[in-house]
């Protein structure tokens, strides 16, 4: 899976039709941890394409919540995007506002780690450092069972992700941290950049 699409086409498309600042920072997020997985599974030369199929997932939603995964082809179309990465964005919202199917194991993790980082999010949020650094399983644990903490996101897409994996739980909370850990310094700076821009 070569893309011909820059990470910078992608980066003005997401930009174009995303303002939100937590838009923003969850889209650049999905892409780093997209990337590391790439990098970990043995996908290390089709990261550029899991890196953009994370960072262009969402990007019908702040504008579209109503159409969102359903919108997201037209919009893909104005930077040429391949079939490949329509199907991978569209297959995220499978079963929740998508019938396209995961199907390749990228697909597979887009969908497990959308909801996943979301909570990851919130809960390095109450931390005293604010991060990912110093987060353990155990704690992160804790939170996912509390169904009143981070209620916005589901659980069932979580543990449907894993499944799609093979993997357990506690596997995909454990890899989605380093995932997160990896590119948390640089998706901070790229917000507060694009927050000035």
């Amino acid at each position: 899976m070569k893309t011909e699409i820059t990470r910078q086409q992608a980066l003005n498309l997401l930009i174009k039709y995303n303002q939100e600042p937590f838009h923003l920072l969850h889209a650049l997020t999905v892409e780093g941890v997209m990337r590391w997985y790439a990098r970990e599974l043995g996908y290390g030369a089709e990261e550029d394409f899991w890196g953009l199929a994370g960072l262009l997932h969402d990007v019908d939603f702040e504008q579209f919540p109503e159409e969102h995964c359903t919108k997201a082809p037209e919009l893909l179309k104005e930077i040429d995007a391949e079939e490949e990465l329509i199907h991978a964005v569209c297959s995220h919202g499978y079963g929740i506002c998508s019938e396209v199917k995961p199907e390749h194991e990228m697909e597979k993790v887009l969908f497990a780690s959308d909801e996943l980082t979301g909570l990851i999010g919130a809960a390095a949020r109450m931390r005293p450092s604010k991060s990912v650094m110093d987060m353990e399983v155990s704690s992160l644990k804790k939170k996912y069972k509390d169904k009143k903490f981070a209620a916005g996101c589901s659980r069932d897409i979580i543990d449907t992700g894993a499944g799609y994996l093979g993997w357990t739980l506690e596997e995909l909370l454990e890899k989605t941290i380093l995932a997160m850990r990896s590119c948390e310094e640089s998706v901070n700076q790229e917000v507060e950049a694009l927050k000035g821009k």
